[in-house]
């Protein structure tokens, strides 16, 4: 799914699960390796580290909770929960600016 959703040639940060290793064809696969104690690598010596899969993992960890009461979604619909979960998720810090834009633009059409 994932080489529909990501160009290729576009940085993946993952862990060292085995299911990822055929990203070395096509992606710039950086992996943490959290059975080693890595969760967070500074690869350029800045001081920041650029390859983690933080920010993924607490994506899922909102995600599951929204799904639950949904009890149960197909695969084919699943791609629909999972674009609007993204919006939502992407959309948070605007909060109002965001349902104003919404609101002028189902009173233009």
């Amino acid at each position: 799914m994932i080489e529909r959703v990501v160009k290729a040639g576009s940085k993946v940060y993952t862990d060292e699960y085995s299911i990822y290793h055929w990203l070395a064809a096509g992606y710039e696969h950086k992996q943490v390796n959290h059975r080693r104690g890595e969760y967070a690598r500074d690869e350029d010596g800045d001081g920041k580290c650029e390859v983690h899969v933080n920010t993924m993992e607490c994506f899922w960890s909102l995600l599951r909770p929204w799904l639950r009461p949904h009890r149960g979604i197909s695969q084919e619909q699943l791609p629909y929960y999972l674009g609007f979960f993204e919006f939502l998720h992407n959309i948070r810090k605007r909060g109002d600016q965001v349902l104003a834009a919404l609101i002028a633009l189902l009173i233009a059409t």
